[in-house]
């Protein structure tokens, strides 16, 4: 229920542990569905507010609450303020209303992860390319892979995929690298903050991500940012409409992938990867 919209953002229980708890706008929603009864432990994809916001205020109701998240974000968990000017320079006077109040999390709480462990009987992958400080995690019993941002955006009926792509992190090449990490654990179900779970064509979707991930760098890389925005939401709209669904379902995912930050990401991504050959030659 993000600003009164469901199936914007999710968070995710297993085990009585919470995967990406989301903004502390929403926090009431995930209190009424948990109850009383204190988390096993909060398990962060990354530091973005959408997925992890919420986490200080989780913090303070239950002082004794474990919080893993990799090594790169941690640090913006204890002391966010660094977090939270950037956030103010992408959001400006709308960071409160989205995302709520940003807490910060006692460094004795903070479990840091670098990838490759085994957590609370899940397996732990860095996973960059939309956020330098990405992981996702794997349940093996379940067969369910807790995938934050890295398998995109599918806002159920609708099957079209959007990648989140906001600066500063984003990486075409390291992002599919990191698909690459989730396929080689054959999941047979992805965990999508935005929004739902993905279980009919796993591999498919991974494959898909992977394609979209490619087109949206490309018309980037073409157009300037009005002409990306005007024609990316355009194009959202289109594709909806082609799979007969309108109103609500557009609603929601224009909510959870906003077009006025897309580009950004994108072209900065260019931009180092020019920089980066310009050095290489």
């Amino acid at each position: 229920m993000h600003l009164g919209r469901p199936h914007v953002i999710g968070c995710w229980e297993i085990d009585g542990v919470l995967v990406d708890p989301g903004p502390e706008s929403s926090l009431s929603t995930v209190l009424e569905a948990i109850g009383d009864e204190r988390p096993r432990a909060v398990l962060l994809t990354h530091i973005h507010l959408d997925h992890a916001a919420a986490t200080g205020a989780l913090v303070r109701r239950w002082p004794e609450l474990e919080v893993y998240v990799h090594e790169r974000g941690a640090p913006h968990l204890v002391d966010p303020s660094k977090l939270l000017a950037s956030a103010e320079r992408l959001y400006g006077d709308q960071l409160n209303y989205l995302w709520g109040e940003i807490l910060p999390v006692p460094e004795e709480n903070v479990r840091v992860l670098r990838g490759g462990e085994t957590v609370l009987g899940m397996e732990v992958a860095y996973t960059p390319g939309h956020a330098s400080h990405h992981v996702c995690y794997f349940h093996s019993e379940s067969g369910t892979a807790f995938v934050g941002d890295v398998a995109a955006c599918r806002i159920p009926p609708s099957n079209l995929i959007v990648p989140p792509t906001p600066p500063p992190d984003i990486d075409i090449e390291v992002w599919e690298e990191s698909l690459d990490t989730v396929a080689a654990w054959s999941p047979r179900r992805l965990a999508l903050t935005h929004f739902g779970a993905v279980e009919d064509d796993v591999p498919g979707h991974i494959e898909a991500v992977r394609a979209k991930l490619r087109e949206e760098a490309e018309l980037a890389r073409q157009m300037e940012k009005p002409e990306y925005d005007a024609d990316n939401e355009e194009r959202i709209r289109r594709a909806l409409a082609a799979e007969g669904i309108e109103g609500d379902t557009v609603d929601e995912l224009l909510q959870a992938v906003p077009t006025a930050y897309q580009w950004s990401g994108l072209d900065r991504y260019w931009r180092k990867k020019a920089e980066r050959e310009a050095t290489a030659s």
